[in-house]
This record gives structure tokens, sequence and C-alpha cells, in this order.
């Protein structure tokens, strides 16, 4: 485990104790019962292979680095409709406040901008984290199988299950896939997704050949996820060589002065 996750785990523990405390899990298991069933993010991304055009998570990120040092800010909403127009199939909400991600209680204002189903994209390390993103208004969580051992996988991925919620498990290397490739699908085909991270998680470096390499060790190439250093309708046609039909795209969609068009603009060049 790198030294990186180590600390997020270390913050994430922080405020896991900080959120129950404000919140008992008993209240959020209430609120949950009166939700409406959460959007299908799986359904929204997987099509029988071969036929589908190529669909992007659009990620939501506050804001962006200039070349001057400062910072440009987005309005989250506002992004999430402009990523809509562009063609997004799907929205990713960072809520890690350490690594820039929004508020909370953004997600919900978002949900309720657009119909795209919504990737909470958090670390999780306990159950209590996946009622909290049910009542935040998130469709799916991610599982980063680097921080999660194989029961804790499991235990999350049925709860994800009963809460009508899809499963995306986020992998770097082939240690971790084929850790838990046996679990992929567990406990319903239709509702887990695999996230090949193309950036070291310890340096932070990107090397687009990570998909297609762990890809070869996938038998459902349709439920591949390819994120990380994504930027050029290149780099996505040469995903759909390895059978990928799905990418999450965030940083780089941030150089263009409109990110929704630079979407749109990528999409139809792929």
């Amino acid at each position: 485990m790198s030294s990186r996750l180590h600390q997020s785990i270390r913050r994430a523990h922080k405020q896991l104790h900080e959120a129950v405390a404000r919140r008992p899990l008993p209240e959020l298991q209430r609120i949950a019962a009166d939700l409406p069933r959460p959007r299908n993010l799986f359904r929204a991304l997987v099509e029988p292979e071969g036929s589908s055009p190529f669909r992007v998570i659009a990620e939501i990120l506050p804001s962006r680095a200039t070349p001057e040092g400062t910072a440009d800010t987005y309005d989250p909403v506002d992004m999430a409709r402009r990523y809509q127009r562009g063609g997004a199939s799907a929205l990713s909400v960072p809520t890690d406040a350490g690594n820039g991600g929004v508020e909370l209680g953004t997600i919900d204002e978002i949900r309720r901008a657009t119909p795209l189903p919504i990737l909470h994209k958090r670390l999780l390390i306990d159950p209590y984290q996946i009622w909290e993103s049910r009542v935040a208004g998130a469709d799916a969580v991610l599982l980063v199988a680097e921080a999660l051992t194989e029961g804790q996988i499991i235990d999350f991925q049925i709860l994800a299950a009963e809460l009508g919620m899809t499963a995306v498990l986020q992998i770097h290397d082939a240690w971790n896939l084929l850790r838990v490739i046996r679990h992929v699908g567990f406990p319903d085909a239709a509702g887990c997704l695999v996230a090949i991270d193309n950036r070291d998680p310890q340096t932070l470096d990107v090397d687009l050949e990570t998909s297609r390499r762990l890809a070869e060790l996938v038998e459902r190439r349709n439920i591949l996820v390819s994120e990380g250093g994504l930027a050029t309708a290149e780099h996505l046609a040469a995903l759909r060589r390895h059978g990928f039909h799905i990418a999450l795209l965030g940083e780089s969609l941030l150089r263009a002065a409109d990110p929704g068009a630079a979407l749109q603009d990528l999409l139809e060049a792929a």
C-alpha cells in the first residue's frame, strides 16, 4: 500500500468519526428507506460490446490550476449541466476535501440539476459511508481494491446491491486485479464495474498501457472503465481497440474554456 493511500485512509477515518457523531447510522437508514431507487449507472454505461458508442463518466472538479499558479474555480452544478449537454453518460463527484473534492451536499444539488447517474468518488473504509453516499444522492460508490480486504469488498458489494447502487472496483496493478477478479459481479452481475487507474498511486505517474495490460486479464471487457491521463480522441480509439467503451475523464477536459464542449468534440472525434 502506498504512503499516499495510507494518508488518505487516516484522513478517511477522521472524517468517518466526525460524520457518525453528526448523524448516527440509524438516522441514515431511516432517511434511505424513504428515498426513490438510485439511477442505474451500470445500465447507463454498459451496452452490448461492439455496438455502443464510447461512453464517458465526466468528473466534477471545483477548480483547475492555471499556468500562472492560480486557480480557476467552477460551479459544480453548471459543470454537470455542461457535461450532460456534451454527451456524458454519467458523472463522477469526488468529495475528499484533502484531494480537491467538493462538499458532500453538492451531490444532491447536481442530482437535482441533471438526470445523469452519479458515482460518488471517495475512499470507502466502512459500511456507514455507503449509507451516507446513498442519502447524499449518489447512485454508485467506488471501492479501491488496494485499500480493502477481500472480505470488505464482498461486504461492501452486498450492501451496495441491497441499496440498489452500482459498485465500481478500482485497481491499478495485476496483483490487486487477480485478488478481486473472482468477486466482480457479486452478488449481482449487472451491478459492478472495474475501473483501471492508469495513474500510479505512489508517484502519480501515468502510463496508458496499464489499461491495455490489465484488460488482458478480464474476460468481460464491456464492464471495464479506463481512467487517468486520457485526453485525446486517439486515446479513446486505442482503448476501443482493446475492448473498452467506457472512460472516466476529468482534468483533461478542464484545459478547455468550456469542458462540456470539449467533451462533445472528443466524443465526436472518437
